[in-house]
Parts: structure tokens; sequence; C-alpha cells
């Protein structure tokens, strides 16, 4: 049985208008706001933008090394070893040194003695890049779980 709610109904003759909003507690004067207003403003914009960063993390020179990264790919696997999750680290610093830490995906990898050698020439002709490192490291070891999801896509384990 489905009883049905019950409802008061309570009949009203007038209802009060609720208060206006008033205006009149204000101190100052429209001239008054409108210096202010203009003296924030001009502050404003007379700053000058802040510079992007060039070397660190996060700066422009880091992206761009990124992206030259990625167009190098594994011979064996199409996908390149930025997706690969090869690439462990990008540090750059302001003076435009770059240093980068990657692996193989094993140590038997047929291209172990030229991929090193072909990322540190990418880096370098990377424009802003003035010595480039690359540092080949084993620990970790590489694994899938490294690589990105458009990686694993690209090779159907998604």
């Amino acid at each position: 049985m489905n009883e049905q709610p019950k409802f008061e109904v309570e009949e009203v003759e007038s209802v009060e208008a609720p208060a206006k909003a008033r205006v009149e507690d204000a101190s100052a004067s429209p001239r008054e706001t409108f210096e202010r207003k203009r003296d924030y403003l001009e502050g404003f914009l007379s700053q000058k933008p802040a510079a992007d960063p060039v070397g660190g993390e996060g700066g422009a020179l880091q992206a761009a090394i990124v992206e030259a990264l990625k167009e190098i790919y594994d011979p064996e696997i199409p996908v390149n070893i930025y997706d690969l999750g090869l690439i462990y680290s990008v540090e750059v610093t302001d003076d435009g040194h770059a240093v980068v830490n990657m692996t193989l995906t094993t140590p038997h990898c047929p291209v172990a003695e030229s991929m090193p050698g072909e990322v540190e020439l990418r880096v370098g002709s990377v424009p802003g890049v003035g010595h480039a490192e690359v540092n080949l490291v084993w620990d970790p070891a590489w694994d899938p779980s490294k690589m990105t999801d458009e990686a694993k896509l690209e090779l159907g384990m998604l």
C-alpha cells in the first residue's frame, strides 16, 4: 500500500517584502573609487611579462629536447624511445648543458652501442643546447610498465 504524502496548506493574506540593499554606508566617492582602480591598472599594465625559463624543469629547452627524442625510434619496435620509456630523465641547466639518463630494453639490445650516440647527436642538435651528455643506466631495469599509454596502444597492449 502506497500512502500519499500529506501536505499542509496555509493560506496567507500578504507577504512582507524583503529588505532592499543599501549603498549609503559606502564611504568613498565615485571619483575616489575610480582613482583607486586607475592606480591598480597602471601598476598591472606596466608589469613586464615573465620570461619563460630556458633551462630547468619545465623549460622551453627541455620541451624541445623531449620533442627531439620523440623522433628517434627503436629499430625493432615501431615506437619512439621516449614513449617506449627508455628515457628516464632530461635535465637542462640555464647555460644549455643537457644531461639525458636513458636505458635500453635489454643490455643485449642490438643498438646498445649506437643508440646512446644517436641520442647525444640529436639532443646536441637542438637549438640552445651547448653540450649534450647521455648516461646509459641499467638501474632500474626497463619493463613494459614504463611505456606511455600511446605506446601500449600502438603495440596492441591496451
